[in-house]
């Protein structure tokens, strides 16, 4: 099969791969060699409904000996068969460097003969393009679960960043959907990567060129409406991995159905919106201080889909606003909807100069429309006496989609990126 032909089939495979974005790693160029890292990784645009692009990301083959129901990649699939060697995989990524095309690769692949086999030729590909091309630029390797601790610590050697996918919330998932894979299996490559990572940043500390090891960090993948688990599920999972194996990130991707899918499946794909809401949500338990069990109640285990989870939750605890935005400690601020992570900064370091008004937080840039009625401010707010109000949600919803200048897609996918709640 023709190199180009192989192209069009992995790189389409590859799509379903979410746990790609910039890399936050630098790699200096040397001027001996190719290409560097800057941070930017390799995923820099962005689709309307908010998913990131890359320019190379691809599968080493879609070949897969796993029968995973949800993977159009799965063994029982009668899809188009193609696999890269490691030196074609070498040659695109230096020929589309050179073109100026991609920054840099992430590579994933198909599982073939063993998990230590399918790590090897992943390696192989990192390896080559690092030690014979000299090349600098990014490279996201995924971290086949089940391959040998000395493989794990090679691929960091030379990836920037590494990625084990958790593919659903819980083993009950696994066993019905995804029965070869153990989430116990999953989660020691992960804390492999982690001790690993932890060893090289002591070591750094010690000694600036002592050896890197995913300078990026790591990052994982759950797959969003596959399973009947409840976001309440899904964000436990995110919390417990973020805190025992200090992930990088968590992607999640909406389930989109296949011709020819398992029985066991959908029929119809999880709405992008609830990808959306997960992602706000993940935002909350990384920046701004809240626990995955205050995000949903055991009476509504899903994220609503109306509003974001911060304004939900908002609407829930009416009794702690309004908060005082000249008394209100950091963490009482990052609760109030409208403030977004930097807002909350800015106020923080005004306020130390005068008494903030209405007007002082329009100039910071608060999204005052959405805070009003949950901030106390230095002149009158009358906003502050609707916070008792049934129909403030939608009043507030409102008032955000007459601001809105774009699509709704368009306009959460902004907020995806940025994390602004």
């Amino acid at each position: 099969m023709e190199i180009r032909n192989k192209l069009a089939i992995l790189a389409d495979a590859a799509k379903y791969d979410a746990s790609c974005a910039s890399s936050g790693a630098r790699r200096s160029g040397n001027g001996k060699g190719l290409g560097n890292s800057d941070g930017t990784g390799i995923c820099h645009s962005y689709t309307p409904d908010g998913r990131c692009v890359s320019l190379l990301k691809i599968l080493l083959t879609n070949h897969c000996v796993y029968d995973c129901r949800f993977c159009v990649n799965r063994v029982s699939s009668d899809i188009p068969r193609a696999r890269f060697t490691p030196e074609e995989v070498v040659t695109l990524t230096l020929d589309f460097y050179r073109r100026n095309y991609i920054e840099g690769l992430f590579l994933s692949s198909g599982i073939i003969q063993s998990p230590d086999y399918t790590m090897e030729q992943m390696i192989a590909v990192a390896r080559t393009l690092r030690e014979e091309h000299a090349y600098n630029g990014y490279i996201h390797l995924k971290a086949v679960p089940g391959a040998s601790e000395e493989l794990i610590a090679e691929a960091g050697r030379w990836a920037d960043r590494l990625s084990a996918n958790i593919e659903l919330p819980t083993q009950g998932d696994l066993d019905r959907l995804a029965p070869e894979k153990k989430r116990e299996t999953i989660e020691t490559t992960m804390a492999q990567i982690r001790v690993r990572r932890d060893e090289a940043v002591a070591a750094q500390k010690e000694s600036p060129a002592a050896p890197r090891f995913a300078p990026a960090g790591q990052g994982t993948q759950m797959v969003v409406g596959a399973s009947e688990s409840p976001d309440a599920e899904i964000l436990r999972t995110a919390s417990d991995l973020y805190e025992r194996h200090r992930l990088r990130r968590v992607y999640y991707t909406a389930f989109s159905p296949f011709p020819k899918a398992d029985a066991r499946l959908p029929v119809q794909p999880a709405p992008l919106i609830r990808e959306h809401r997960l992602y706000q949500a993940d935002w909350l338990l990384r920046f701004y201080g809240f626990k995955a069990g205050e995000l949903t109640t055991p009476e509504q285990p899903n994220l609503d889909l109306a509003v974001d989870p911060k304004l939900s939750w908002a609407l829930r605890h009416r009794e702690f606003f309004p908060v005082d935005v000249n008394r209100g400690s950091k963490s009482q601020l990052l609760r109030v909807p409208g403030l977004g992570a930097r807002n909350v900064e800015r106020i923080l370091k005004a306020r130390r100069f005068g008494r903030l008004t209405l007007i002082d937080l329009a100039r910071l840039k608060v999204r005052l429309k959405k805070a009003q009625p949950f901030l106390k401010t230095a002149d009158h707010n009358p906003d502050a006496l609707l916070i008792d109000r049934a129909d403030l949600g939608s009043r507030i919803a409102a008032r955000e989609e007459q601001l809105s200048l774009f699509s709704p897609a368009a306009t959460a996918a902004r907020s995806a990126q940025s994390g602004e709640l």
